[in-house]
């Protein structure tokens, strides 16, 4: 594994001499069942308050419901990233554990546990390749591709890189569309899972439906849903697309350097924090997915080198709307407006 640079010191994890930022990685990756029962309990529990909150509500103001549906999508949040933690077999000890919770809090967060975990298990293995694009990232085109590309490939490219797409129209698409069908590569026992989370999905909305009303159910469902997308597509977008962040071909692409610069630290308010089940730590999660997300902190505090990282504020954070391109020969994230600048210098030669 080649060494990566930050600010000019090599760090090469491999390295005799780095040996105490394996044991960092190794010590923190072990569960804690108090932890991760504590954390279930004071997500799903507030979740289905809330849930018979915005019930009730429902005779008062259907404004109350969608302030309480805000709140309820937080938790939501965090009921996904513990989903995600069980898909990476690090929030119980016991694999068997891992896919009970998971498929139980899939059903919670609309989405198919078997799937959603070998696709994201894709997205850790190739996450800034260039040659290797496509698994569970935001499409992301070079300068070069781009500016080679026709009419209607830039066309189709602006469209999915519009704001309004990706934060408004995709969370709908992805959560009540995109995850009741089985990928192009899925296999029969992902065929399984998907059609049993499905089931279980379906079983749930009827059963609600028949106790508070079919309209009554979606009126509080869907926004839930939609504020949860919205924030879960953003942190997913904003730790992969910044100016600094790391694209390399694929012979030249190392796993620890993906890690630590191809993913921000999110440095969010702590309630945020709290919501956003420390994700927000998400170089310290590409290091090592095994971590479970209450232990991220932690390994993150541990050592100095897993702090050098690309921090993002969450004013900060906002600048990432704007890069739209990969620049290889700057290697850095632009906007639009250099590659049609670099377009109208090749069309006046």
């Amino acid at each position: 594994m080649r060494p990566i640079v930050r600010h000019g010191t090599p760090v090469d994890l491999e390295g005799s001499e780095n040996q105490h930022l394996k044991d960092d990685l190794d010590r923190n990756r072990k569960p804690e069942l108090r932890r991760s029962l504590f954390q279930l309990a004071n997500s799903v529990i507030p979740y289905l308050a809330l849930w018979g909150a915005m019930i009730w509500s429902l005779q008062v103001s259907y404004w109350l419901t969608l302030a309480l549906s805000v709140l309820a999508a937080g938790f939501l949040v965090r009921i996904f990233i513990i989903f995600h933690d069980c898909g990476h077999g690090s929030f119980f000890k016991s694999s068997r554990a891992n896919r009970i919770a998971e498929f139980f809090t899939g059903v919670m967060v609309l989405t198919p546990f078997r799937q959603w975990s070998r696709q994201h298990a894709q997205h850790h293995a190739t996450s800034g390749d260039l040659d290797r694009r496509g698994f569970g990232d935001v499409w992301t085109m070079t300068t070069k591709e781009y500016l080679a590309a026709s009419r209607g490939e830039r066309f189709g490219y602006h469209i999915n890189r519009n704001p309004f797409v990706l934060f408004v129209v995709a969370p709908i698409y992805v959560f009540f569309i995109r995850q009741r069908l089985p990928a192009k590569d899925v296999g029969p026992r992902e065929h399984r899972g998907l059609w049993m989370a499905n089931a279980a999905i379906a079983a749930v909305a009827v059963t609600m439906g028949l106790l508070i009303g079919f309209k009554e159910y979606f009126m509080i469902q869907i926004p839930v849903m939609f504020f949860g997308g919205v924030a879960g597509i953003w942190l997913f977008y904003v730790q992969h697309q910044y100016e600094n962040v790391y694209w390399a071909r694929h012979d030249k692409w190392d796993y620890t350097t993906a890690a630590l610069q191809g993913s921000s630290f999110y440095m969010l308010p702590k309630v945020l924090q709290w919501f956003s089940g420390n994700i927000g730590f998400h170089h310290v999660h590409h290091l090592n997915s095994r971590i479970p997300n209450y232990k991220l902190e932690e390994c993150h505090l541990s050592d100095p080198v897993f702090q050098d990282v690309t921090t993002l504020t969450l004013r900060s954070s906002f600048k990432s709307i704007g890069f739209r391109l990969w620049d290889e020969d700057g290697q850095r994230m632009t906007g639009y407006a250099p590659a049609r600048a670099l377009r109208r210098a090749a069309a006046a030669v």
